[in-house]
C-alpha cells in the first residue's frame, strides 16, 4: 500500500488516509497533514502562475479548528505578485466551513552581500549514516535526546533537548513530496522537539511559521529544538531547520496546553508502513 496522507480522484478534493489521524483523536487530523497539503495548494497557485523563478521563504499557518476525515478542498488567494515576490493565501474548508489557512511568501533569489554579519557557530547535523542511511523512502523518524539517535519513542520520553530527523510521506497518493510540501508538512512535527517532555506531548499547535533560506535537498529533514518558553499554558517553541547540506531556516510554533489529553509518546510506537503500535507501559 501506497503511504500518502490523504487520496484524490480530481487532484483538488483530498480525502484523508489513516496515516493522517492525529494522536489527539480518531477523527482529527494532524497538523502534518494538514500543513503538507495547504503547502500543496500554495505551490500549485504559484506554479499557475507562471512563477517559478520565486522560491519559499516564509510558510504560516493557522491550525484554528480541528480537521476531520470530511473531504477538504482548499481556495487560494493571490494577494500580491511583484517582479521580486510573491505573496499567496490559502483556506482549507471541510463541510463548509474553514478549518485552516496559511500564507506563503515566495522571493526572487539574487546574488549574496560581501560584508560579514554574526552567525552562531554550531549547527545541527543528521544522524550518522550508518544509523539513518540517506533515502527518498518515509520512515518513522529517528530522534536524539539524552538517550542518542533511535525510532524508540520510549526512550526520548525525557526533559532533554530534542533533535528529529524525518523522511517527509507524500501528501496525495501518486504524488511525489516536494521540497516545500516536505518542508511545511514536517514543520508541525516540530512539536516533538519543542514541546515533548516526561509526561509526553502536553501542548497542542495553534500556528506554524518557518522560514527558509533555500529549498530542502530533497525531502529528508531535520529539526532541533533552540528555545522554548511557556507561562499560564500558552507556549512558545523554536526549532531549527536542516537537512544533509547544512543549516535551511527556522521554525517558531505557539501552542496552548491540553493536559487532559495528552499524547503520550510513551506509550505509542509506529511502523514504517503507518501502522501505529501500543506498548501499554
Amino acid at each position: 500500500m501506497e503511504l500518502a496522507f490523504f487520496t484524490s480522484d480530481d487532484g483538488e478534493n483530498l480525502v484523508a488516509t489513516d496515516l493522517a489521524v492525529s494522536s489527539w483523536g480518531t477523527d482529527h487530523l494532524h497538523g502534518v497533514a494538514v500543513s503538507g497539503a495547504m503547502a500543496r495548494a500554495l505551490e500549485q497557485r504559484i506554479e499557475a502562475e507562471g512563477r517559478t523563478d520565486l522560491r519559499p521563504a516564509r510558510y504560516t499557518a493557522d491550525l484554528f479548528r480541528p480537521a476531520g476525515r470530511a473531504p477538504m478542498t482548499f481556495a487560494t488567494d493571490v494577494v500580491r505578485v511583484g517582479p521580486r515576490l510573491a505573496l499567496i493565501d490559502v483556506v482549507a474548508h471541510q463541510e463548509g466551513r474553514a478549518v485552516a489557512r496559511a500564507s506563503a511568501l515566495f522571493l526572487k533569489p539574487t546574488g549574496s552581500t560581501e560584508g560579514e554579519v554574526w552567525s552562531p557557530g554550531g549547527h545541527p547535523s543528521p544522524p550518522p549514516e550508518d544509523v539513518a542511511p540517506p533515502t527518498t523512502e518515509p520512515h518513522v523518524p529517528f530522534l536524539h535526546s539524552d538517550a542518542g539517535w533511535s525510532q524508540d519513542f520510549r526512550e526520548h520520553q525525557n526533559a532533554s533537548r530534542k533533535t528529529s530527523w524525518n523522511s517527509a510521506v507524500p501528501v496525495v497518493a501518486g504524488e511525489p513530496a516536494t521540497a516545500f510540501q516536505a518542508a511545511a508538512a514536517i514543520a508541525d512535527g516540530a512539536s516533538l522537539v519543542t514541546n515533548w517532555g516526561t509526561r509526553g506531548v502536553e501542548h497542542i499547535n495553534t500556528d506554524i511559521t518557518l522560514t527558509l533560506v533555500r529549498r530542502p535537498a530533497g525531502t529528508e529533514i531535520g529539526l532541533q529544538a533552540v528555545d522554548r518558553l511557556e507561562q499560564d499554558g500558552i507556549a512558545v517553541g523554536t526549532a531549527s531547520v536542516f537537512d544533509r547540506e547544512g543549516p535551511l531556516g527556522t521554525i517558531v510554533l505557539t501552542s496552548l496546553a491540553n493536559a487532559r489529553r495528552t499524547v503520550d509518546l510513551g506509550k505509542e510506537q509506529w511502523e514504517d508502513d503507518g501502522r501505529r503500535t501500543t506498548s501499554g507501559a
